[in-house]
């Protein structure tokens, strides 16, 4: 649904006049009379129980402690919310008024608690997104009918504030309960997001999470596979068909050596499944996730007593190109982010950097290869490591400092190398924005592309690749001091190729090692002062 919170201007947080109140000093005014159980000029402990906010002030559930022992339960309005738990000392002023003063301990727990009224940019610097559940909307001003603008109390969820409570000035009013985010524009100014096209920032590092730890490298399954293949095992011919199918859909590096064959193995990488799915179009018959999940439903066990055949499986759907239904088989938060790449403004997670490390399952290696359970369990490791690919790629698609947009699209092709895979680590990322001079003319993008993979008798190559308006600049990371001689053999030919497609080269160059890693976004380190 659309923002309740209007994104076209930036959204003030209430300046801090309305914070003015003495922390430790506060009057109440009762609900009804204490009569004779505390005259005017005696004093009691009291003790919060609850509070809860009213159009004009907060009122409190407040526990009396008498100096005879005695306890009573009364009802107070106060200009401020004070936490559960608080203790203070009141005394009574009149039979409907109290003088409260906060203890001393009880103090630092108030001021944590009190609403913002701006924001330490040290903890949440400019351009990052605040993410917070609405819990209060109140009219300040205006008429009764045409209030001059809302008083909304946000809780913040997640990052160094979170629990914290926002006080803002809105001109619309907004649900209770409504989840809202906002990219912070300076100390005491919000601009909030759209909630139709954005992502759930929780859900989707939560969702990180959990496929970053169940994934594993393909080679595993892929050789399963071969070697169950090639051992003739009797096998039911669904899933056998599955197999071959699977096997079948991985290229080879013959097409990728082809610019057509690239850009058919990328769609067929399974990264985009989804949404080519919500478009309408069925999967094509190589397309490795689909694969995947088609491999993974002919091993899963019987359901019911009909067996696998009358269970509607994770592909069912497929027979009939019934896409919506199956879309809302997915999970939510990947139905969500479907065509969203560019509405989160937060770092990206740890975690999410290039390329995934390789990982297989050790204890599965030695089980035998015939065991479908083992196969079941290396066919969803496989299938994690993909969703976490798809996954990274929305964590690292953000807005830029100063304006502009960066889309990252990460992915994994499993490529047919000798009688094994090898898996090639894709990610390209482009940077768009507008000319600071004339914001109505968009800026030339900027496209990075990394790669990463393992290849004898190389070893681990990573190949960093950008280009700018200036031109083309590349650097490649080795391992193997033999293969760093080799590239810098080449670099001379490499060149020369590069000019003959029509590129502006500027610089090639090989190191040692492997490229730097940080939390900065990877197109921030530019390799050339384009200023220059």
């Amino acid at each position: 649904m659309p923002s309740e919170i209007g994104a076209s201007r930036p959204l003030p947080i209430l300046p801090q006049s309305r914070a003015t109140l003495n922390a430790a000093e506060l009057s109440f005014k009762l609900a009804q009379s204490i009569g004779d159980l505390l005259q005017p000029g005696q004093s009691a402990h009291a003790e919060v129980l609850a509070a809860r906010q009213e159009p004009l002030n907060f009122q409190l559930l407040l526990r009396l402690t008498l100096a005879s022992g005695q306890q009573a339960l009364v009802v107070a309005d106060s200009p401020q919310a004070l936490p559960k738990g608080s203790s203070l000392t009141i005394s009574a002023l009149t039979g409907t008024s109290l003088a409260a003063t906060l203890l001393s301990s009880t103090v630092q727990q108030l001021d944590e608690s009190l609403p913002l009224t701006s924001l330490d940019l040290d903890q949440l610097p400019v351009g990052s997104l605040v993410q917070g559940k609405v819990l209060s909307s109140t009219p300040q001003g205006g008429t009764q009918a045409q209030p001059a603008s809302y008083r909304v109390l946000l809780s913040l969820i997640g990052g160094a504030l979170a629990g914290r409570v926002l006080d803002i000035d809105s001109s619309r009013p907004v649900r209770t309960g409504t989840l809202l985010s906002a990219q912070v524009q300076d100390s005491r100014a919000l601009l909030f997001l759209p909630l139709a096209g954005r992502l759930d920032r929780l859900e989707l590092n939560n969702q990180l999470g959990v496929q970053q730890a169940r994934q594993a490298s393909p080679e595993g399954l892929v050789s399963a596979l071969q070697n169950l293949v090639k051992s003739g095992s009797d096998l039911p011919q669904p899933l056998r068909t599955a197999v071959e199918q699977l096997l079948a859909g991985l290229p080879d590096a013959r097409q990728l050596s082809d610019p057509k064959g690239v850009a058919q193995a990328l769609q067929q990488s399974g990264s985009f499944l989804e949404a080519h799915l919500l478009q309408g179009n069925g999967p094509q018959g190589s397309d490795y996730k689909a694969n995947l999940l088609r491999l993974i439903n002919q091993l899963l066990p019987d359901v019911g007593e009909g067996g696998p055949d009358t269970s509607p499986g994770l592909l069912a759907n497929f027979a009939n190109g019934a896409a919506a239904n199956l879309a809302r088989s997915l999970p939510a938060f990947v139905r969500n982010a479907l065509g969203t790449l560019n509405q989160n403004g937060t770092p990206r997670v740890q975690g999410s950097d290039f390329p995934l490390p390789n990982r297989q399952f050790k204890q599965l290696e030695q089980e035998q290869e015939e065991d479908l359970e083992t196969l079941l369990k290396l066919a969803s490791a496989a299938l994690a490591r993909l969703q976490t690919h798809q996954l990274s790629s929305l964590v690292q698609s953000e807005p830029l400092p100063g304006g502009g947009q960066l889309n990252t699209w990460q992915l994994e092709i499993p490529m047919r190398h000798g009688d094994g895979v090898l898996p090639l680590q894709v990610r390209v990322q482009q940077e768009e924005g507008r000319s600071e001079r004339e914001q109505e003319q968009p800026r030339e993008s900027i496209w990075r592309l990394d790669l990463a993979f393992d290849l004898d008798p190389l070893g681990p190559l990573q190949v960093q690749a950008m280009l700018a308006p200036l031109g083309l600049s590349s650097q490649l990371w080795a391992e193997r001091d033999n293969t760093v001689r080799l590239i810098d053999r080449e670099l001379g030919h490499l060149r020369e190729r590069l000019q003959n497609a029509g590129f502006t080269v500027r610089e090639l160059c090989c190191h040692k090692g492997k490229p730097p890693q940080g939390m900065r976004t990877a197109l921030e380190q530019r390799w050339v002062d384009e200023k220059a």
